[in-house]
């Protein structure tokens, strides 16, 4: 499937005329294609954004299946562009070509002519506060648990799941984790509220879980463009610790972890997995 990673937006440049300068971006996952286009902040507009995408496609003689966005603030534009092309828009923060990208181009905008100086952090987005899970989904009791990569590639992701998100890239052989490495996760019991959990936790498009350390302790689930949801707060000196295990090991599992919603601890059944990672 042909993708395009796409990002519009204002960079730390002015025209002439005091305008601050958009840029599109535009490359496929391995960047062996690459296209860009500035105009200025008058200019940036669905309807320029139509000319240049046909420009793009013209370049490799046809449009991609699908465009994947990242930014928030410039996906309504691109969706509405890609409309009229008849081009799904997935919204997602694994755009790792076009970050790697913007992280180049932000190194080179101030040998650039109209360059503000200006602080500029190409990939940086605001995120809101997060926000606590709804209390009608919430399941009886949640704990931080390891997986070797064996058991979690091999055993756990062939079982029957309802919701299964495993993306193939984040699996422990793409990654070339040796098969004894413990890959840290996130079990949640959620008794008879187990599947309707599982199905709210799919329509937010997991991304990760990261530890805040507070008093008290925060499990924060990273999900979608910018949302963040508390999963749990703690304090017990247990649970810390877990939590501080859960951290070191994602820093030995290149990222990778895991969340799964089951309905009890029999270990037969289970409503949902998502295999998670860094975004970046």
């Amino acid at each position: 499937m042909s993708i395009w990673e796409v990002d519009f937006f204002r960079r730390p440049l002015k025209d002439p005329q005091g305008q601050f300068l958009w840029e599109l971006l535009i490359c496929d996952t391995s960047r062996s294609f690459q296209f860009s286009s500035l105009c200025s902040q008058r200019s940036a507009n669905s309807a320029w954004l139509l000319f240049q995408f046909q420009q793009a496609a013209s370049m490799t003689q046809a449009l991609p299946e699908r465009v994947q966005v990242f930014r928030p603030q410039s996906l309504s534009l691109i969706e509405a562009a890609c409309k009229t092309l008849d081009i799904p828009v997935e919204p997602t923060r694994r755009t790792a070509a076009l970050k790697q990208w913007l992280r180049e181009r932000a190194s080179q905008y101030p040998q650039m002519e109209g360059y503000t100086g200006e602080l500029y952090t190409p990939t940086k987005l605001d995120q809101p506060p997060p926000l606590p899970l709804p209390e009608n989904l919430w399941g009886e009791q949640w704990q931080f648990a390891a997986l070797s990569a064996t058991d979690l590639e091999a055993g756990l992701i062939e079982r029957p799941i309802p919701i299964l998100e495993v993306p193939k890239f984040l699996l422990p052989s793409q990654l070339q984790l040796p098969k004894t490495t413990k890959i840290p996760g996130v079990l949640i019991n959620g008794g008879r509220q187990s599947m309707q959990l599982a199905t709210w936790l799919q329509q937010q498009d997991p991304v990760g879980l990261q530890l805040i350390a507070g008093v008290p302790n925060g499990l924060i689930l990273e999900a979608g463009l910018v949302d963040r949801w508390v999963v749990a707060t703690f304090e017990d000196p247990e649970v810390t610790a877990a939590g501080a295990a859960f951290e070191r090991r994602k820093q030995l599992s290149q990222g990778l972890h895991f969340l799964l919603v089951q309905p009890d601890d029999s270990g037969i059944t289970h409503s949902g997995l998502w295999l998670l990672g860094a975004a970046d």
